[in-house]
């Protein structure tokens, strides 16, 4: 074949190409960091918006799925977005799976991990902690183990780690876009990652191959100046911008780390920066590329990535002179240690002034336990750190007067504190380590040292410290420091010790004062890696079963919900009017209901039974309008809903924040509910509740709220010309027969409005494959081995499957395509007249930024 005019533009494609064949992870070799497609997109955006874009919004932007025609503007459109990955812990991948399983579709188009560490109760120790949970869950493992065989999703066995440190370890690097269904999923930001937490119904998106929505991000910057010493760690940081923003002042943004203060900051403690950001409602955080995490990218075996990543440095750092929406700025040198509580992760202290606010608010002042570990602070140099005070402590004769436990965040982590020592100093000075799994963090804690309703404090490096979240005790007081502040803590016993100024009394009567902690950022020989614990998905899953028995009260196939009547919705009961905070937490709960995330009848019956009622200021009473009765809101919901009468919630401020579960937004459509309508939401159940086929709405005027009474009925109209910005009405009609009309509002684009009438976003990808079956289905995949002079070549299908032989016989253009190169191909449904053989049409997204996209068509003559 002779060279022509393309033959350049393939050597310059094959050019750039060799400098990008790096693979995402070790676990998926035939799947590459994509840095050029990242930096054209990237190009495209800026010379559009004309000015310097913010590292956010590199990353953003340099992931949309159609940067050329997407409309761009912060704080208002909606992007459609191509993640790299998905991510999804054991809790909430057992709804995640179930609904794709009701897809149809028959494997994951992205690649997918699921993590087992929710289910994990701490009671004795890691061992047999560990062994219980395998015992007791035994069916939810096998059932997520054959689901990931089955659709090609990698499985990570319980005892492998928290799944936000498996995925710094293993997944995140500089400029990938990920998203997982727990709301800490930030925490990859640490190594220069944009990860956001979603609910299951978003994932099942990603994994179904489209386009992922996310409002466009504000980007709100924090500068940070300085360098960190001595007591101060960088759980400081984010404690103390916790308390500057408050837990809803970062809600729609993305929080952008910058300034020189920046290097002083290890990679995983940027990390566990970017993990508790989830707690200020921001939708991710992130930090610029910097040599912290080139260092941790080699030091976890992923050297090939930071050589890519240092050639595509300017796309992995802020544009200079660009703009944020707000800046908070951050003397790190002046930053003192923090602690923040008790009840909410934003209510900020000083250590130093902790003793006198415990003292005038009558908190408890003896550290019952301390509790180090977690997603949030659980890396090497944060065991180092806590190991480093226990053996001042140690040497001086003491151990912990309090209780005192220890979570290594990975197996990689446990192994390698193991072998270093570090674990059996924290043993020595009186912890007790548990397993590799969130435990306590997330209220899967068997706790025995106190009553429930018995007030007591405790102290912890974790990250959210909501009413009962951690040992379902209402009278605990939870509160939020670095490990090292516990550690020292649990040694004094006490919350009004300060370790920078307070002295301790050695066993020999000394007095002394403990040292400031010091650790290793990285091990300085390799990482143990422990016990394998990762199963790979065949290349081929189709002939595994995945069974869900109809008796299970664990696991519960999905049927459709009722799609949209056409009419607007006539006298809705007030199912509940909350008051005050309402978090997922206490939408739907999690430690012992953990166990039934996978079946949506029985979990459904913790829906709403810790929020407070306005009526009674009781939890899980409410008065049932068709009886008179008051019952638990869980009954009455579905006494309801067997009645054929709709209900509504009514709430306050900042609804549903905290975790990503989804379920707080299946259980109250499940059991009948129609509405929520609030003063504000947050991000993610906001999102949540839309895919459900709910209508999240907030009151124009806030001062609505106080019109709305329980034993009203709401009428929700204009749902016939519902669209986007234009507000509905709710009609309030009250118990003395008289009205009140009041506008509400909404953020539903129009995607999402068919999403609502077709009763859920999965009923809606449903009806749109439906549709393009009819049509032809579409694929994607790559170009593998073509030869423009015989006519043929291979394309790798995206889905997974053999790769599939295509003759062409219509070619345009001059380019030769090259392997690497993006496929889009359509199949006809039905073969032509007379052939055997299925038509295909290929259209071709070059790896030269330069060449036209081309259109082929042909004949598949093998798949």
């Amino acid at each position: 074949m002779a060279l022509g005019p393309g033959a350049r533009r393939v050597h310059v494609a094959a050019a750039l190409r060799a400098r990008a064949q790096v693979s995402m992870s070790r676990f998926e070799p035939d799947s590459f960091v994509n840095y050029e497609k990242m930096s054209k997109n990237i190009g495209i955006v800026r010379k559009r918006l004309g000015r310097p874009l913010t590292l956010s919004e590199k990353i953003v932007y340099g992931h949309l799925d159609d940067p050329a025609g997407q409309e761009i503007e912060r704080g208002r459109t909606y992007l459609r977005l191509r993640p790299d990955r998905v991510a999804m812990q054991d809790a909430t991948a057992q709804m995640a799976m179930l609904q794709f399983i009701s897809s149809g579709l028959p494997r994951v188009a992205v690649p997918s991990t699921i993590h087992c560490d929710h289910l994990i109760e701490a009671q004795t120790g890691a061992d047999k902690d560990l062994q219980r949970a395998k015992d007791v869950n035994k069916e939810v493992y096998n059932f997520l183990a054959t689901a990931g065989a089955k659709y090609g999703v990698g499985f990570w066995k319980p005892g492998s780690g928290i799944i936000h440190q498996i995925i710094l370890e293993n997944y995140a690097y500089p400029g990938v876009l990920l998203i997982g269904t727990d709301s800490h999923t930030p925490n990859g930001g640490g190594l220069g990652a944009i990860c956001i937490g979603v609910g299951g119904a978003d994932a099942v998106d990603v994994m179904a191959d489209i386009p992922w929505e996310l409002k466009c991000p504000n980007v709100i910057g924090v500068k940070l100046t300085g360098s960190l010493s001595g007591w101060t760690s960088p759980k400081d940081v984010i404690l103390k911008v916790a308390g500057i923003l408050t837990v809803k002042g970062g809600t729609g943004a993305i929080v952008e780390y910058h300034g020189p203060g920046v290097d002083s900051i290890s990679c995983t403690g940027m990390a566990t920066i970017c993990n508790m950001g989830a707690e200020i409602g921001a939708t991710t955080s992130v930090f610029p590329y910097n040599h912290r995490m080139r260092t941790y990218l080699e030091k976890t075996g992923r050297r090939e990535i930071s050589a890519v990543a240092d050639s595509f440095h300017q796309d992995l750092v802020p544009d200079e002179g660009c703009e944020y929406d707000q800046v908070v700025e951050i003397n790190l040198s002046e930053l003192k240690p923090h602690i923040n509580g008790p009840f909410t992760p934003d209510w900020a202290h000083p250590v130093s002034e902790i003793g006198a606010t415990a003292k005038k608010n009558d908190w408890p002042l003896e550290v019952k336990v301390g509790l180090i570990g977690s997603c949030t602070n659980s890396s090497y140099e944060d065991m180092g750190r806590a190991a480093s005070l226990a053996k001042q402590a140690l040497d001086k004769g003491l151990r912990c007067k309090s209780e005192f436990t220890v979570t290594p965040g990975s197996e990689q982590i446990r192994a390698t504190i193991e072998r270093d020592g570090y674990a059996q100093i924290l043993r020595d000075v009186g912890g007790v380590v548990l397993a590799n799994a969130c435990g306590p963090c997330i209220g899967q804690w068997d706790r025995k040292d106190v009553k429930k309703g018995e007030k007591n404090t405790i102290v912890t490096s974790y990250n959210r410290n909501f009413t009962g979240r951690n040992d379902a005790n209402p009278a605990t007081h939870a509160f939020v420091t670095s490990p090292e502040v516990v550690t020292a803590m649990a040694i004094a016993g006490t919350l009004d010790f300060n370790p920078e100024t307070d002295f301790l009394t050695a066993a020999n009567g000394e007095k002394f004062r403990l040292q400031p902690p010091t650790g290793d950022e990285l091990p300085s020989r390799d990482f143990d890696p422990g016990q394998d614990t990762y199963q790979h998905p065949p290349p081929q899953g189709a002939s595994v079963k995945v069974d869900v028995s109809p008796s299970s009260n664990r696991l519960q196939l999905l049927e459709p919900f009722d799609r949209w009547s056409g009419t607007d919705l006539e006298e809705l009961r007030v199912l509940i009017k909350v008051k005050g905070k309402c978090t997922t937490d206490h939408i739907s709960a999690a430690g012992p209901w953990l166990k039934f995330r996978g079946h949506l009848d029985n979990i459904s019956n913790n829906m709403l039974i810790g929020a407070v009622n306005t009526e009674n200021d009781g939890v899980n009473s409410v008065k049932n309008q068709l009886t008179g009765q008051y019952g638990g809101v869980p009954e009455v919901a579905r006494h309801y809903k067997a009645e054929g009468v709709g209900w509504v919630v009514v709430g306050d401020e900042n609804y549903g924040e905290g975790s990503s579960r989804e379920h707080a937004a299946l259980e109250p459509r499940h059991l009948g509910g129609r509405a929520i309508i609030v003063k504000s939401f947050a991000r993610i159940h906001e999102t949540n509740l839309k895919k459900q086929g709910m209508l999240p709405l907030t009151f124009a005027d806030p001062q609505d709220y106080d019109k709305v009474g329980p034993e009203d009925t709401v009428s929700i109209q204009g749902l016939e010309s519902f669209s986007p910005g234009k507000p509905l009405t709710a009609v309030l009609k009250h118990a003395d027969g008289s009205l009140d009309s009041i506008s509400l509002n909404h953020t539903f684009n129009q995607p999402q409005i068919e999403w609502f009438k077709a009763g859920s976003a999965l009923n809606r990808m449903k009806e749109l494959h439906t549709v393009r079956a009819q049509s032809g289905p579409v694929f994607k995949g790559v170009c593998k081995n073509f030869c423009r002079s015989q006519g043929h070549g291979f394309l790798k299908p995206s889905h997974g499957g053999e790769d599939i032989f295509v003759h062409i016989s219509d070619i345009e253009g001059e380019y030769v395509p090259v392997e690497g190169d993006e496929v889009t191909y359509k199949v006809s449904r039905v073969p032509p007249k007379n052939l055997k053989v299925q038509a295909v049409e290929v259209k071709i997204i070059h790896l030269n930024p330069g060449t036209k996209h081309e259109t082929w068509s042909g004949q598949i003559l093998s798949s």
